[in-house]
């Protein structure tokens, strides 16, 4: 079996692991054969990539790439030379952004594998052993992504502002990837201790989107750390601010580098060493009790989901057409409620289209009046809802109980329309209408009942934008396709939805200009809509 680098470096710390009573052989054992399985594994940013791969090839390592592009904007940070904590607190604000939105959306289903547990615990594997190669597991890759998106940062660092900086900036990085690998499998632990059976995976499923509504929001929250005072950034310290880890790991640079003792820049460095190895000290002591609980994910007990079941069948009466429509909208509703890996994958996203539209009237706050946001037209923002809708299509067609196709061979269907259409309008009706509505009362409150003629655009420019999706990618039959396959040639078209979703709120946005525009623009909606949905899902396969 291929030996790693990362393994013979793990073995120069053999001692400290078999210190605390893990079994170091065989926890390398099971990382080298996790290690050679992930390139099997497709990370969600690869979800489009070609299906073609050689037998030794890590899929994760195709999407380095993208994180170091993105890792180059931290570069103009790192160089500066004014206040480190204003320009290290952005560096790590984007290190922290990226590496929570990708243990969220690719990360936490190794957290929450409960296949280690029922194959390895048949042997002489202590859980111990166990949760530690599943956390070094982990780790190794989020400090590969972290590596490619703080690379040249890294590279900047040492030609700029010198060997110190760079090596405060590199423990920085393995302490911040720590934290947030460990505080998330806390969370996780708190959860699996309190709720059981469905109950808590449908709780998982929430806490991921609370978890990227969080990061977004903490996010925002740096760049109002600071006050501009003759040019310069002063940063005035409130106690809000000691819930902002970034803070935490860029005042280490200000207090070795600059000399500066403000009790405030001395507790946030103390912050940044204390918490992350509190959290680990916590996280070693309760891994029998992690991995114990997690058994729970087991318990498939459906108590309190037949009220959810009528009211599936009753909107499919409502919205479905025929017999077979409804048929599909029920299937895709059971698959969306009961598959865990999609809701894995697709419900952080919707934490993101939930919040987005709200960012940039929370950023004008402070700059306009609340009058002059009301009376303007940032309730386009709304548009930013529907960033999901390609990638929700997209997954339509996965699923981790695939070999199940074949039912659809078996079945007495006329035409594929029906199939799409009730699937779809099933993805609409449970992943997208309810973000919508809840966006539309919290628009209408804020912007007042005068936008509720272009909520209805809005929402029949959702139904259109959902067929150009459905026609632009590539046809598969609903949960058909291996979940941890790609398609080819996708990637290029999610760039272009975006355009044509652009593309759509301009023309809204140009009709608010014109007089009865908006209704004129919403007539054409209806019947445009109307036509597509009866004529656009007629393929053959």
């Amino acid at each position: 079996m291929k030996d790693f680098r990362v393994l013979k470096f793990l073995d120069k710390f053999q001692g400290v692991f078999e210190k605390y009573g893990i079994d170091y052989i065989v926890m390398r054992r099971i990382l080298q054969m996790k290690i050679l399985m992930d390139g099997r594994r497709v990370p969600t940013i690869l979800k489009n990539s070609s299906k073609k791969k050689s037998e030794n090839e890590n899929n994760l390592k195709k999407s380095l790439l993208f994180y170091v592009i993105i890792g180059i904007i931290m570069v103009p940070f790192v160089v500066m030379d004014k206040n480190f904590m204003f320009q290290m607190s952005f560096v790590f604000g984007i290190l922290m952004f990226m590496l929570m939105t990708s243990l969220i959306s690719d990360f936490s289903s190794v957290l929450l594998d409960i296949r280690d547990k029922n194959i390895i615990s048949s042997k002489p594997v202590h859980n111990k052993t166990l949760s530690t190669a599943k956390i070094i597991h982990v780790c190794i890759y989020m400090f590969l992504i972290t590596i490619s998106i703080c690379g040249t940062a890294l590279a900047a660092a040492l030609i700029k502002q010198g060997f110190l900086f760079f090596l405060i900036f590199f423990l920085e990085i393995i302490l911040s990837n720590l934290f947030i690998v460990i505080i998330t499998a806390l969370l996780y632990l708190v959860i699996l201790k309190f709720f059981d059976g469905e109950k808590l995976k449908d709780i998982i499923n929430y806490v991921q989107i609370i978890l990227s509504i969080t990061i977004t929001l903490g996010y925002q929250f740096i760049g109002r750390l600071f006050n501009i005072v003759d040019l310069k950034p002063i940063l005035t310290p409130k106690w809000w601010q000691y819930f902002l880890p970034p803070v935490w790991f860029s005042a280490p640079f200000e207090l070795i580098l600059k000399h500066n003792y403000s009790h405030f820049t001395v507790i946030f460095s103390a912050l940044a060493l204390i918490v992350p190895i509190i959290s680990i000290v916590i996280y070693v002591k309760f891994i029998p009790t992690f991995e114990e609980n997690l058994q729970k994910l087991n318990n498939n007990s459906v108590r309190g989901k037949k009220a959810k079941g009528k009211l599936a069948v009753a909107l499919s009466s409502i919205i479905c057409s025929n017999r077979e429509e409804k048929i599909f909208f029920k299937f895709a509703s059971y698959m969306m409620k009961n598959e865990r890996e999609f809701k894995l994958k697709v419900y952080p996203s919707l934490g993101f289209s939930l919040i987005f539209p709200f960012i940039f009237i929370f950023n004008s706050i402070g700059y306009e009046s609340l009058s002059n946001i009301a009376s303007s037209k940032m309730y386009l923002n709304l548009y930013f809802c529907t960033l999901i809708l390609p990638s929700v299509v997209m997954m339509m067609k996965y699923s981790v109980n695939y070999r199940g196709a074949w039912i659809y061979k078996a079945m007495p269907i006329k035409n594929t329309a029906s199939i799409f259409k009730g699937t779809l309008k099933a993805l609409i009706v449970k992943l997208m209408l309810p973000v919508y509505v809840l966006e539309f009362i919290l628009f209408v409150f804020i912007f007042g009942i005068r936008i509720i003629p272009d909520i209805f655009v809005l929402f029949f420019n959702i139904l259109l934008f959902t067929v150009i999706c459905f026609k632009l990618m590539k046809k598969s039959l609903p949960f058909s396709e291996k979940l941890q396959t790609s398609a080819q040639g996708e990637g290029l078209i999610l760039i272009v939805l975006m355009i044509l979703l652009g593309v759509l709120a301009g023309i809204h946005y140009f009709c608010t200009f014109i007089s009865y525009g908006i209704y004129v623009y919403l007539i054409i909606l209806i019947i445009l809509v109307t036509v597509l949905w009866k004529k656009a899902f007629n393929v053959s396969l």
